[in-house]
Order: structure tokens, then sequence, then C-alpha cells
């Protein structure tokens, strides 16, 4: 780029990880795992999730006999992690008599590969099966290199593959796959028997050996063979023509994002109610979106027909200036873009839209990448997992875009072949294995005092119903261990933990920033964090006053009023759900510095309730009692003066508690959990301004 270091600069030759001391003591199905991971761990060779490979071998079914087998990748597996499980087992003799007939219709493959199975527990085999079938080697590998889709993607890319390969090397226009092409594929080879590999024509590469070193060094080496093509045909034009944006300074870019992403998320949810966004600010992402053609080359298409369902089939590619243009001009433009791709995506859908695809009905028409000059790009989805897939997806279009176009241009798969994946049944059936959403899917929640007791015990309830969860907390070690207990248990992205201290306007502002950079917006606000003390007023200090006040009062007000910031920008509403206590009810003895803050916090709670009902933005009060276990409160200086007030040894005062409801029940941090995921939620959509007890049954305490 011009005055600026490039990064985009042509596609790298792969390196071959194969190791003969490893794979030399591995049996055949086990060095198919092993082929397969090594394909799997280059991105710039198999696309997460894409790709296959297969091996030909003899087992012994179970009547004892013995039997030619294909082993070949399980549809919706991932090269890179697929274990020996992932393979099914397929009888040969069922599947080569297929390359004789004329036409076979997709439901009637998918049936028969079933039928053809091993055994009747194993996944469901690749789309492309067949292809693994009719090709007349014992190992075969089918993968996406960004080199060789580079290479297919361009006007010159036939000539240029006869001249470096000639016939060792078959071109096969694009076709999608299925039976036809993996027929076409059969006679190709059987026409030219000199072939070493296939080159599939804006898809892929298929390679082929008697054992699996030499068909995964087939692939290397097609591979590397077309690098060096794009490095001399293209060299000194990579880079799409240099920057037509200056980009932004780290600093400078997130503040613009945190006051506009969630007018970007909000118009994104328009049609959908599950969103969370994804900044990539990476060297390429920057360099790629702030390109001079770019806003040309982007909306080519995908270049990968495995991209289609994370990607679509292109991206929306927003008309802003850093340079010239603040917040409010980047948030039009969100909008208005948002606005004109749906108008876009529904007329594709309704063009190409026939009796295969017309069940499936519309996706939500919003983008999932948006590219923003001198800023990055970001990925949209309904959990992190998708964004992430898309982003690493749009990584390998950046690198086979800017390769194209250095050869001379780019072209992707029309409108209707781009459709007809994205439709695809088969494509669709891998979609429906996904888990059904959850109430609170796609949902942002923050989360204060999140570390432990009711905090942490609402951090796992809202994770385990679907949202992405935000834990913040002043011990930063305990709101740590839950965003990392968190994902461990619903994985990658779904939360993080933010240091805080609620008293300070600074901090409750960037933990709020922290979590709009990191998830696109607000949708839901648990103020948890909490202390108490206890004496009576003729000792209570000033200090002790204030610091009550200072977390439960002022923390409070703070954390709603920049949840506010972002709800109201998003355009969506909101749920605001303050914990406060029975004693915000109910006068408590020696502890009228905590229970007056209490009350200070239910009341603003029906303040900002007026102010949040013509935005949406719902805010309620749970008010808990006694709740000692998991407590950080509790395990303070709290339990032991709470117990000399009623005359008590601390060891009592749980069953005193207990005594004194009118259910004879102790109440936990799950049971609060349980009343905040209700305000939280859709189910309580129409309240707002309310209070839900959870004490056991307090009289004292009966809301009137």
């Amino acid at each position: 780029m011009t005055g600026i270091s490039s990064v985009l600069g042509g596609i790298p030759a792969p390196v071959s990880r194969w190791d003969d001391d490893v794979a030399g003591g591995l049996d055949l199905l086990e060095g198919l795992v092993y082929r397969s991971n090594l394909l799997g761990a280059d991105r710039a060779l198999a696309n997460q999730g894409g790709g296959n490979t297969s091996a030909k071998m003899t087992v012994v079914d179970h009547t004892g006999r013995n039997v030619r087998a294909l082993f070949v990748k399980g549809s919706g597996t991932d090269l890179a992690t697929i274990t020996a499980a992932g393979f099914p087992g397929l009888r040969l003799d069922d599947l080569l008599p297929l390359r004789d007939r004329q036409a076979m219709e997709d439901a009637e493959m998918v049936d028969y590969l079933l039928r053809s199975a091993l055994r009747p527990d194993q996944p469901r085999p690749s789309i492309e099966t067949l292809l693994h079938a009719f090709v007349p080697a014992d190992h075969v590998d089918h993968a996406h290199p960004d080199a060789i889709i580079a290479l297919t993607s361009n006007p010159r890319g036939r000539e240029l593959a006869e001249e470096e390969f000639g016939e060792e090397a078959v071109w096969l226009d694009y076709e999608r796959p299925g039976f036809m092409m993996s027929r076409k594929i059969a006679l190709l080879l059987e026409a030219n028997p000199k072939a070493r590999a296939v080159l599939l024509e804006k898809h892929g590469l298929v390679t082929w050996g008697a054992t699996g070193a030499e068909s995964y060094a087939g692939t290397i080496e097609f591979t590397s063979r077309a690098a060096e093509v794009l490095a001399r045909s293209g060299a000194g034009r990579f880079g799409l023509g240099g920057a037509k944006v200056a980009p932004l300074e780290q600093d400078a870019a997130e503040e613009l994002l945190k006051a506009t992403l969630p007018a970007l998320r909000g118009a994104l949810l328009e049609d959908t109610g599950q969103m969370i966004l994804q900044v990539d600010r990476s060297p390429e992402a920057v360099e790629f979106a702030s390109s001079m053609r770019a806003p040309e080359t982007s909306q080519v298409g995908a270049p990968c027909p495995d991209h289609l369902i994370m990607t679509k089939h292109k991206p929306l590619m927003v008309d802003f200036d850093p340079s010239t243009e603040g917040p409010a001009e980047l948030r039009e433009a969100f909008r208005r873009g948002v606005a004109e791709y749906g108008d876009w995506y529904r007329g594709y859908h309704a063009r190409n839209v026939d009796a295969e695809t017309e069940p499936f009905g519309c996706d939500p028409a919003g983008p999932r990448v948006v590219l923003i000059p001198g800023v990055g790009i970001i990925t949209a989805g309904p959990e992190r997992k998708r964004t992430q897939f898309a982003r690493d997806l749009y990584h390998r279009a950046i690198a086979v875009q800017d390769a194209a176009d250095a050869l001379g241009g780019f072209r992707s798969l029309t409108e209707a072949e781009a459709f007809k994946i994205e439709y695809w049944p088969l494509e669709r059936y891998k979609l429906a294995q996904a888990p059904k959403p959850r109430e609170l899917s796609g949902r942002i929640a923050l989360i204060t005092g999140g570390g432990s007791g009711i905090g942490r015990a609402t951090a796992r309830l809202l994770a385990e119903l679907g949202a992405h969860v935000a834990v913040a907390d002043l011990n930063i070690e305990g709101a740590t261990e839950v965003a990392e207990e968190l994902v461990a248990r619903h994985g990658v992205g779904r939360a993080i933990a933010i240091p805080v201290d609620v008293t300070s306007e600074d901090a409750v502002e960037q933990m709020v920033r922290r979590t709009v950079l990191e998830y696109g917006g607000l949708d839901v606000l648990v103020a948890s964090a909490g202390l108490a003390s206890s004496a009576p007023v003729t000792e209570t200090t000033l200090a002790d006053w204030e610091r009550n006040y200072s977390v439960l009062a002022r923390g409070t007000f703070l954390s709603a009023r920049e949840a506010f910031r972002v709800m109201t920008e998003q355009g969506r509403g909101g749920s605001i759900v303050f914990v406060a206590s029975k004693n915000a009810l109910v006068a408590g003895a020696n502890a009228s510095a905590y229970s007056s803050a209490k009350a200070a916090a239910l009341h603003l709670a029906r303040c900002l309730a007026e102010e949040g009902g013509p935005h949406g933005i719902r805010v309620n009060t749970v008010n808990p009692d006694a709740v000692i276990e998991g407590s950080a409160i509790w395990s303070s200086d709290w339990k032991a003066e709470r117990a000399g007030t009623y005359g008590l040894e601390e060891d009592d005062l749980q069953q005193f508690y207990r005594g004194r409801t009118k259910l004879g029940v102790n109440v936990l941090p799950e049971d609060v959990a349980e009343a905040i995921a209700y305000m939280a939620g859709p189910r309580s959509s129409k309240s707002t301004g309310n209070v839900i007890n959870v004490d056991g049954g307090v009289t004292a305490a009966y809301p009137r």
C-alpha cells in the first residue's frame, strides 16, 4: 500500500508437515487420520470444516467376510480435529457401479450412500464421497488451497495452469459438488491417464496416490507450484492497488467502534433476534478493507463454495472515510448499508429460489461480513463460534482475491451458482444438525459482581441459556475463573472477564467499552456488585456510609447509565436487573447504611423504568435475602456483625434466617439467578419497574 508496509503480497507455498517416523507406525485408518490432521492444520490448504480425505482398504464386515471399503471424511467434520470415528466406512463394490450411471439426484445419492454403510451408527458420509470412490487410487485428498482457488478464479487461470502443469493436471469447469462432479472427474481421468491432479475451477484441488504420503505430497506439490505461478505472474501488483484510506491507529479505531458498533448491531437485529459481532483489526483485514480496489473486488462474490454458508455471497462494503468523517457518519453508513444490503439479499433470494430451495425460506437478510475502510472487518453471526468461523474464512477470501486480482482479475461463482450452494439441501442438512437456539442465544449480558455468589450463579445460568457473558468484578481472579469455566463449558468466546471498580466512572465506562468491542453491543445488565456493613447508627462512620452508597447506589447508577447509552444507540431495547435486597423494603437494625443504599437502588430502578420504557429498556429488581453460600459479602465481617445484631453465634445464623421465612428454606445463589434470568429474558418482556423477592417468604418484605 502506498506509504505503508503491505502484508498483502501473494500466497506463500505450503510447507510439508509429513514425518515418516510418525506415519510409519500407523495402520491405514490411523494414517488417514494423520494425513487429514496435517492438511487441516494449514488453513491455507483446508478450510475449517472443508475438504475431505479418504482411504480404500480391505476390512472384515459383520458377516466375517473380507470386503473392500472406502473410509471417507464424515459430513460436517473438520480435518484438523477429525479422529478415526469421524470416517464412515462404505462398501466399495456398492459404489463403483454408480460410475456408469448418467445422472443421480442428490437425495437419491445420499440414500444410496447410507445404504452402503458398513455400520448403521456411523456418521453421514461426505457429499463428495463418490469423488473418492471413482478416483482409481487407494488414497485421495480433496482440499481448497488458497493458491489453487486464486489460480482457478482468474480469467487467465486455465492458460497459466496448462503452461505450468501440462498433462500432469486436468481442469474441470465449475460444477456443484455431488454425483455429476464426481462422474465428470472420473471421465476426465480416464481420458487423461497421465494426470496426477484435478484443478476444480473456483473450488479446489484433488490429488491421490498409492500411499497416504504420496497423496499428501501431491497436495503440497501442486499447491506450491500454483503459488509460484501466482508470484511470477502477479509480481508487483499485489495489494489491490494500494491504500485508498489511511488506517486508524488502535486507540482511535476502538473509540470509533465503541461509539458505532451498537448502531450496526441494532440494524442487523432488525430481522433476527440473535446477533454477535466480532472485530478483526488484523493487518490483513485493515489493509484489505482500506485498499483501492476492495470496493470492486469484494463485491465479485465468495471465492469458494465452502465459504457461502458463513460469509454469504458478498460482504457489506461500508462507504466511509475516517479522515473526513466521524461516529455520526459511520452510524448512518451502517444503518443505510445494512438496509441496502437487505434489499439486495431479499432480491437475490427471490431471483433464485426454486422448488428445491423454497422450503427453507429466506435467511436473515443482513450481511455476515462488514468491511470498514481504515478500520478493518466486522463479522456477524448468532454466536461467537460462527463469527470466528466467518472471520477465518474471510481471511482465506482476502488471500485469494488479492492474488487473483494481481493476475488480472478475480472471478467468483455466479449469483445463481452461489445461491445453489447457499441453499443446497445437503448444506442445509449440516446447519440443521446445530443445537436449537436457547432463550438467550445471541444475546449479550454484562454482570457486575460476577466473580462470586449471586453474580457467579447468574453468569452460569445466562450462559446456559445461550447468552455471551461479560463477567465483571473488582476481584479479577474470581471473574477470570468464572469466565474460563464458561468458555470450557460453552465454547470459545462465550465469556470474558473484565476488572471493574463500579464506584469509578472511568472504570465503568471501560467495562462497557470492553463489552461492546468484544461482542458489538449489550442486551442485559445485571447489577450485582455489592458489599455490606453492619453497625448501630451511632457507630456508623462516614466512611462506612460513603462506601455503601458508592458501591450500592453510585455503582448501580453508573453501570445503568452506561448500559442505557449503548441500548439506546442499539435501538432494540434491553433488560436491566438490579440485585437489591430484602433490606430495600424492610428496615434492618444496625444496617442503616446498607439498607438505605439498597432502597436507593430499588427506587432508581423504578425511575429508570420510566425513562427506559419509550426505548424498550426494561428495568426490574430482584430482592434476595440471606444468601450466605458462596457470597463474598458473607465471607467478610458482615456475617459476624449480623450474628451479633441478633445475639447469635455465626454458625447459627443460617438456621435463624431459615426459621424466619414462611417457607422454611435457605436461599441459594442459584435461586436468585433463576429470578434474574426470568427478568433478563423474553418471558418477562412486558414487565418493567417490578420487584421479585427471593427470600423464602419474609412477611415484612411483601411488596405493597
